[in-house]
């Protein structure tokens, strides 16, 4: 129970680091009176276009966006569309600041997905107030979010949020064209384990599996998720095949290195876990399904050639 506690604890805290505001504004000057009032407080980044806050939020997310209406080309309101219509954005809270006041305006902004609306020139206690206050919501609600998408035994991401995420990445590795790789493993002879050493031991074992998956993954954009049963799966962003392949092996050496023992295990006497990897290159057009298809294809070599091995392909 406190093992549990504690590994729900850890996928609970907050993020270190100042929290990130995209100010959006084709004015210079309106970005430069942003950057005097959130500077102390925050990491802040412009955009001068669309265009380009829609290309960085799709790279490196931020926190929340301070977005002008009137803009040459694509306006505010069909940015803050774009944004709430992409999973991988939709959470990004938006705040239109303009110098337009009347209330058809303010009910579009809220219509298209925005979480408030002030009018300019801006009064920096005010804006500084509302920002506090939607980044304070959006905190509360990602954690809420997590809740729902944690295992509950071995306290790494569900299935849920699995499938979730793995369509985010693989659209994200075509929009950006960098590689992606996914990993797939089983434990070895996981139901003769629990039937020499219990349900309970059983139970222990995930969650010191699960434990070992995240410490030796350390990259804040790995993700570790419980499969189902004993299978759990990595989702590797912007790692290439090769290292994959490295990542998996090190995976099947820690796992090994637990020295949790295993005396029904037919490959081992400690504890091993079978590896099935799959890289999709950035110039190679694919689809989570086909990703998630050949990493469990390649986990299945990986059992039928011995166990306690990694097997690996990349779609081409």
């Amino acid at each position: 129970m406190q093992s549990d506690q504690a590994n729900i604890a850890k996928l609970l805290e907050v993020p270190a680091g100042k929290p990130r505001l995209l100010v959006v504004d084709d004015q210079p000057i309106n970005i430069q009176v942003m950057h005097q009032i959130f500077a102390m407080q925050y990491q802040v980044f412009m955009a001068t276009s669309g265009q380009r806050a829609l290309d960085f939020c799709h790279k490196t997310p931020p926190d929340l966006v301070l977005l002008d209406v009137v803009m040459p080309g694509m306006d505010g309101f069909e940015v803050c569309q774009a944004l709430k219509a992409d999973p991988a954005t939709s959470d990004i809270p938006v705040i239109f600041v303009t110098a337009h006041t009347d209330a058809a305006q303010e009910t579009r902004g809220l219509d298209v997905g925005a979480v408030d609306f002030i009018s300019k020139p801006v009064n920096p206690a005010v804006v500084r107030a509302r920002v506090k206050t939607q980044l304070t919501l959006k905190l509360q609600s990602d954690l809420m979010r997590k809740l729902v998408f944690l295992d509950g035994l071995t306290g790494v991401f569900n299935r849920r949020y699995f499938d979730q995420q793995l369509a985010v990445e693989t659209a994200r590795s075509q929009r950006s064209r960098s590689p992606l790789a996914l990993i797939m493993l089983d434990v070895d002879f996981f139901k003769r384990y629990n039937d020499h050493y219990g349900h309970q031991a059983g139970d222990d074992c995930l969650r010191d599996i699960a434990a070992t998956l995240k410490e030796s993954l350390r990259r804040p954009a790995d993700l570790v998720a419980r499969y189902g049963g004993e299978e759990f799966a990595c989702i590797l962003p912007d790692t290439a095949f090769e290292d994959a392949l490295l990542i998996a092996a090190d995976l099947e050496k820690n796992v090994r290195l637990r020295n949790i023992p295993h005396a029904a295990s037919q490959v081992s006497n400690v504890v091993t876990i079978s590896l099935g990897v799959a890289g999709q290159p950035g110039n190679v057009a694919s689809d989570a399904d086909k990703l998630l298809a050949l990493a469990d294809a390649q986990l299945y070599c990986a059992k039928n050639a011995g166990r306690a091995r990694v097997c690996g392909d990349q779609l081409t």
